[in-house]
């Protein structure tokens, strides 16, 4: 049975590397790097359209399939501010929310532009607008949203994953070599202290504490009345309106729309960044290629957001 799915594995790979090689012949493409493409005319006059799909985290950068590059998407911002014929930006938000330090860091990015250029930002939820994409629209002059989309979320979360039970039914010891007892609070091997959790929980409390107060300035609430609605709770579109977390509720069409009429000008869609042939080649082959028991495990074991704040939704 192991040869078989070995050897379909093998022909499936064989498959897509040879589709990937002839469909790159016929279209001439010998370049395996990222590249920056307009996909139209840019107006005389217009405002920036920058997608937030995804999660909110760096790392994406020259990844396929990727739906936020934070990197390329601070530098066109920094570009944008430069640019005369730029009258403001509409984010197009699609997220979860992402990393603390990345939300931060794009909602600062923000407010740096408004500041600089005077210009308007106006934000779009679509399905999911939660937590850190929540953070980030706050720098947001107006917010529309779909009316099934849901938002709020407002907190922070750090995840770990403990794998001690598994490793001690496989028979495997994690050895910590630290210089202090809290070094290695947070291990996957080892049990978590009520000590390491107090730790963990005062970062909670102080990314918590600046979420509260961006959501009260940008909203216009008081200390009070913004932890009442950061509680964690998901919100719908009419119940977000209720509270004022959002300004309308509406279609893309119609937010688009406003954004022209605020500025007098069209609205302009860059794509930041498109997966070559190879990096969808090599995402299609690891998609399909099986992993082991022992991968799994080294794969819940190093989870990549183990142990870091998040502004995240999670279901």
């Amino acid at each position: 049975m192991k040869s078989q799915r070995t050897k379909k594995t093998l022909l499936i790979i064989v498959a897509v590397i040879c589709a990937a090689a002839v469909f790159a012949a016929a279209l001439g493409l010998g370049k395996l790097s990222g590249v920056t493409v307009t996909d139209a005319a840019k107006p005389a006059e217009s405002f920036a359209i920058i997608n937030v799909i995804g999660t909110i985290q760096s790392g994406n950068e020259g990844t396929a399939r990727i739906g936020y590059d934070h990197n390329a998407t601070l530098s066109y911002i920094d570009e944008l501010m430069e640019d005369e014929t730029n009258t403001g930006i509409f984010l197009d938000v699609d997220s979860g929310g992402g990393t603390v330090y990345e939300s931060d860091e794009m909602y600062l990015k923000l407010m740096e532009y408004k500041e600089k250029t005077g210009r308007p930002v106006h934000a779009y939820f679509n399905s999911t607008a939660a937590s850190g994409a929540y953070y980030i629209s706050c720098a947001a002059d107006y917010i529309s949203a779909n009316r099934n989309c849901w938002t709020g979320s407002i907190g922070v979360i750090i995840s770990t994953t403990n794998v001690k039970g598994l490793y001690d039914k496989l028979g495997i010891e994690e050895i910590l070599i630290t210089s202090g007892d809290n070094k290695g609070m947070g291990s996957a091997g080892s049990e978590m202290k009520e000590e390491h959790v107090a730790i963990y929980q005062a970062l909670v409390n102080e990314s918590y504490d600046e979420f509260v107060r961006i959501v009260a300035e940008s909203r216009g609430y008081s200390d009070e009345r913004a932890r009442e609605i950061a509680d964690g709770r998901i919100y719908s579109a009419k119940q977000a309106l209720e509270i004022d977390l959002i300004d309308e509720i509406s279609t893309y069409e119609q937010a688009v729309e406003y954004m022209e009429e605020t500025t007098s000008s069209e609205g302009y869609y860059r794509q930041l960044y498109t997966p070559t042939i190879w990096e969808e080649m090599m995402a299609d082959i690891e998609a399909v290629t099986p992993k082991s028991d022992m991968e799994v495990v080294a794969q819940l074991a190093t989870n990549s957001h183990s142990g870091e704040p998040m502004y995240m939704y999670t279901e």
